[in-house]
């Protein structure tokens, strides 16, 4: 007797190849059986008019912080991902003592937007070295798979203590970080990462640790992963390297894929979707294929976006009179945008507001009213401000107050972080050298939502129609398990885990997100839950059915 059976489903098996009607029959946390399957089970699930595919892998998260306090892993779990990889763009909670604690969490509040109170609540340090820690969150409760990379932020402040902060390491230092990136790679670590990225600023406005290496200190950890087949490389890239001169970018280029040729690791980042960006890197990812490197861009569904609203954040907070009404309450901010005075003094100040013309990651950002979304529907078409403030006759700053004020705060505005180039974008996601992936899910937590996978099928699949469905499933299981070496899932095949998805193609939708206050000592997050899946599955364990956890907790960690 099976543990569970999936009937009357038609299934997508993550190859891209042609879909099939089949029962899938689960045993012992992997699948047993595909096909007109004649036997019982302790379980079974009517998967008429649904599809059945594997879990959604997700490449780039930081849930490192949030498993600690949240088993369940949302919203990523609400989105069909059953394996998550976190510890990317160098930050994890190790390796690093107790005592020392303050100096990862420095790294993480501020460049991913995780609230220092709320990890100082919420984690109960057990761990100084990787390896200990890798023994920590594999006993944690989990309703999703995890694999951990190292990063490199928190392997200097290891070794270096405060002055990871202000200098490049000496031959000691490096001896030492080596010593325990080898350990923690021995110990199931997934890979190393780094960020160059001008945009990662530590709580008390420096760069993050791994800003002050040299490209040298890079390179040697990097070396390390020579010893250990199928590792990954992830690093969030300089400006420089798409922006800069094009000597400095073909020399960063070159540097990726000579250190993917003498490490024999995956060099992976995240692709932004810029015409000029994409037609530089993606002729680089085939290049380095060619050549036996391997070169990954991580692509994106949305294009990196900011949210705004009067319940989180809004381009204007740092005005002096937008502070005053800011500050208040929630309840007062409302019945105070009912004062006509007060609506004009907001408007006025904002309407004269001067904005720096290089903003930093942190700096006010003037909004663009021509891309800037009112997001009233979960899937486009949503109107621009400018759209809209016309329609109604008033100033797209004036539309900010007035909205706000009509839906209690509640309403959020999304704007791209550049002016995206959707052609660019799809081309990336369709090229063979990218996976779709960089969710950011757990960062970010009140700027950005993750439903990257479930908006692919959504939008690009049965919107736009831009990909198959079977090509899109392939996109978000097979595609990154192969990149991040999880040989045993990403597929529907006999005898690999059974992590599955259940859903209508037809009804597959993220939904808006919701701002929640679930964060220990009640910080907020965004939220997003997806419409249409009827079941997800992890391990042979339904673990999310019509929307509901039903308790199950069967996620593990993966090591290598």
């Amino acid at each position: 007797m099976y543990d569970l059976l999936i009937r009357n489903g038609t299934v997508v098996d993550g190859s891209g190849n042609p879909r099939y009607r089949a029962d899938v029959a689960i045993q012992d946390g992997r699948i047993a059986a595909i096909g007109d399957v004649s036997g019982r089970a302790k379980r079974e699930l009517n998967a008429e008019g649904q599809v059945v595919t594997p879990g959604f892998i997700d490449g780039h998260t930081h849930l490192d912080a949030q498993m600690h306090w949240d088993p369940l892993g949302s919203s990523s779990c609400w989105q069909g991902i059953t394996t998550a990889v976190m510890g990317n763009c160098g930050f994890t909670l190790a390796p690093s003592s107790k005592s020392r604690r303050g100096l990862v969490v420095r790294n993480l509040e501020r460049a991913e937007d995780i609230s220092g109170a709320a990890m100082e609540a919420g984690i109960d340090w057990r761990w100084t070295t990787f390896r200990e820690y890798l023994d920590v969150i594999d006993a944690l409760p989990k309703g999703i798979n995890y694999a951990s990379n190292v990063g490199h932020s928190a392997l200097r402040t290891f070794v270096m203590g405060e002055a990871a902060f202000e200098r490049a390491c000496n031959d000691d230092e490096l001896a030492l970080m080596r010593r325990e990136l080898n350990d923690a790679l021995a110990a199931g670590a997934i890979g190393f990462t780094t960020s160059r990225g001008e945009g990662h600023a530590t709580s008390d406005d420096r760069p993050v640790a791994s800003r002050l290496a040299d490209w040298e200190e890079i390179r040697q950890l990097v070396l390390e992963m020579r010893h250990y087949e199928g590792r990954v490389f992830e690093l969030a890239p300089p400006s420089a390297s798409r922006f800069g001169d094009i000597e400095v970018r073909r020399r960063f280029h070159n540097e990726l894929l000579n250190l993917s040729l003498a490490s024999g690791a995956t060099v992976t980042w995240g692709l932004i979707p810029l015409a000029g960006v994409t037609a530089e890197e993606l002729p680089l990812l085939d290049r380095a294929a060619a050549s036996g490197a391997k070169l990954i861009g991580q692509s994106h569904s949305r294009g990196i976006y900011l949210l705004y609203s009067f319940l989180t954040t809004m381009p204007y907070d740092w005005l002096p009179e937008w502070k005053k009404i800011r500050s208040l309450p929630i309840p007062q901010q409302c019945q105070a945008l009912k004062d006509p005075n007060v609506r004009r003094t907001l408007f006025e100040s904002a309407k004269n507001a001067v904005f720096t013309e290089a903003p930093t990651a942190d700096s006010p950002r003037a909004p663009d009213f021509e891309q800037m979304v009112v997001w009233q529907n979960a899937l486009p078409p949503n109107p621009t401000m400018k759209d809209m403030a016309a329609q109604r006759g008033v100033h797209p700053i004036e539309l900010f107050i007035d909205l706000a004020a009509e839906t209690n705060l509640e309403q959020f505005f999304y704007q791209p972080g550049l002016r995206w180039d959707m052609d660019a974008l799809v081309e990336a996601m369709r090229h063979p050298h990218c996976v779709m992936t960089f969710s950011d899910a757990g960062a970010h937590v009140t700027q950005q939502e993750c439903s990257l996978q479930t908006y692919l099928l959504a939008h690009w699949v049965r919107q736009k129609q831009a990909f198959t469905l079977e090509e899109a499933v392939r996109m978000i299981t097979l595609a990154p398990a192969k990149v991040w070496g999880f040989h045993d899932r990403g597929l529907l095949r006999e005898g690999m885990v059974a992590d599955i998805n259940v859903f209508d193609p037809d009804r597959i939708t993220p939904t808006l997100p919701v701002l929640l206050h679930d964060l220990p000592t009640g910080a907020p997050r965004l939220e997003s839950r997806a419409e249409g899946i009827l079941a997800t599955i992890v391990g042979g364990e339904i673990t999310i059915q019509n929307g509901e956890h039903t308790g199950a907790l069967p996620g593990r960690l993966i090591r290598r």
